[in-house]
């Protein structure tokens, strides 16, 4: 039996196996940031895998082999449109990240597959022993054959291993690093994270094209005309890797710092809001509760005179005088806590909730504050308004979608020894968008970066005093739960 048509036939397993390889790190990768068309993403990916292995294999067969350059970059120009083409044919909301994925697979692909090329290098070696013991006589010619070809499969298939798991693992790094995946990515900092991926591919073009030189009609390694190379280039390809895992983690870093930086900057401006009008709202209600009183003894006297008066027809006039009575009792606190601050807050936003929810329920019989209370009042106005302003948002949304269907908002609170737990239950539709590796439910809405920041803010009040915020969901139903400990903190401890 020939050597060379089962080396033929193996080659060609293998090739099929790495395009397929390829394939599978390459939808882990795009399916990590992009979200599928199919709702199945392992029949989504299974499906990405399969076409990008066969037309990643007919590319050799439509470019020219004549031209080595040409083919390099023709494989290079190619390989992009056809992954941009699976993101856009596979996978939905395809933006600006889709070229920064094509880009920085191409590169690590590239990367990977040459530093296991110049590992391999080193089981070049193993041929020379081989035509050693030839040239001894201890292996027939026949025999030699067979071995060399044996030890040619048996390296091309450690270095197509090594190759294939470097890719996978490099790409794992950056999608572990990248964590903020529903980011939108602007323009500026798209061009900040290509950068790496696209220097790690040119240096690899390079590499395709001069790695190989002619002398005398026979191919040679640049490598073993020049041997420092072979210390200079995997140490330049493992920068070039490292360079693209290192912006891709601080550029993460920037998203965390800006968006924390957002919330501090929100948070503020809410504790400035609120201690500038506590002591206004406080005023305000206090002198509608005095116009109350006296205008209910006014009324009173009115409407006995009227009463008095009934010869004479003046019902109207008792009509009139029991609609203002009945406005009056409407300006009394509906919800009272034993915080001044926190009765304001719940009154206001419950009128501000019924105008848009008229058949909401908001229950805050429960929600109680002891007059010695040392969590300052802006604080636990704070974590109300937040609280109640994604609530009153989430009993909004559910009556969209269900015109018929109960909402309400149930608040209320108790103390454990010196600590203190309020909890805010809501109705709502039941759909939970998960982010990957947040603690907290992602939002829907089309602010993305704004939205979302009540949470951030309400936990960040909780750590102040040394508690911290859960929430769980039970049906169609919203649990928010708030611990704090009961003890008097400072401004600057923020």
């Amino acid at each position: 039996m020939e050597v060379q048509p089962v080396y033929d036939v193996i080659n060609v397993c293998l090739d099929v196996i790495v395009a397929l390889g390829q394939g599978y790190c390459l939808q882990y990768f795009l399916g990590s940031f992009l979200e599928g068309r199919e709702k199945d993403r392992r029949i989504n990916g299974l499906l990405v895998m399969v076409v990008y292995g066969v037309l990643r294999l007919g590319i050799n067969f439509i470019l020219p082999a004549d031209n080595e350059s040409i083919r390099t970059v023709g494989k290079i120009t190619l390989m992009f449109v056809i992954i941009v083409l699976l993101a856009l044919l596979f996978y939905k909301g395809v933006q600006a990240i889709t070229a920064f994925l094509a880009i920085t697979f191409m590169a690590v692909s590239e990367i990977t597959f040459f530093l296991s090329y110049m590992l391999m290098q080193i089981g070049g070696n193993l041929f020379d022993l081989w035509v050693w013991l030839l040239e001894k006589g201890y292996i027939a010619v026949d025999t030699f054959e067979w071995i060399v070809q044996i030890s040619a499969t048996f390296l091309q298939i450690i270095f197509y291993g090594i190759f294939l798991v470097l890719l996978y693992f490099a790409l794992r790094k950056i999608i572990r690093s990248f964590s903020d995946k529903d980011y939108r990515i602007q323009r500026t900092e798209l061009y900040f994270l290509l950068v790496p991926g696209t220097v790690g591919l040119l240096v690899c073009l390079l590499l395709r094209t001069i790695m190989i030189t002619i002398e005398n009609d026979m191919p040679k390694l640049l490598c073993d005309r020049y041997p420092i190379l072979s210390i200079i280039v995997p140490a330049i390809l493992i920068l070039s890797l490292l360079s693209i895992l290192y912006v891709v983690k601080t550029f993460q870093n920037m998203i965390v710092l800006n968006r924390e930086k957002n919330s501090w900057i929100i948070l503020e401006k809410q504790i400035g809001s609120m201690q500038e009008h506590m002591e206004e709202m406080e005023h305000i209600y206090s002198g509608i509760r005095s116009m109350k009183h006296d205008m209910k003894n006014t009324l009173s006297v009115i409407m006995q005179l009227a009463t008095g008066n009934e010869e004479t027809g003046n019902a109207e006039l008792q009509a009139y005088l029991s609609e203002l009575n009945r406005t009056m009792e409407r300006l009394e606190f509906q919800f009272r806590t034993g915080n001044t601050v926190v009765d304001t807050l719940l009154n206001m936003k419950y009128h501000e909730a019924v105008r848009t929810i008229p058949d909401m329920q908001m229950d805050a019989d429960r929600l109680l504050f002891p007059d010695n209370l040392l969590i300052q009042s802006y604080d636990i106005g704070i974590i109300l308004g937040n609280a109640l302003d994604n609530a009153i948002e989430a009993c909004r949304k559910l009556k969209g979608k269900e015109s018929d269907a109960e909402t309400f908002i149930r608040l209320s609170s108790f103390r454990k020894g010196k600590m203190i737990f309020i909890e805010i239950t809501n109705s709502f539709d039941g759909n939970v968008i998960r982010k990957r590796q947040s603690e907290f439910p992602a939002t829907d809405k089309a602010d993305k970066e704004a939205h979302g920041i009540g949470l951030a803010n309400i936990k960040s009040v909780a750590e102040k005093y040394h508690g911290g915020v859960d929430w769980s969901v039970d049906g169609k139903v919203f649990i928010l739960s708030v611990m704090m400990k009961d003890e008097r903190r400072t401004e600057n401890e923020y």
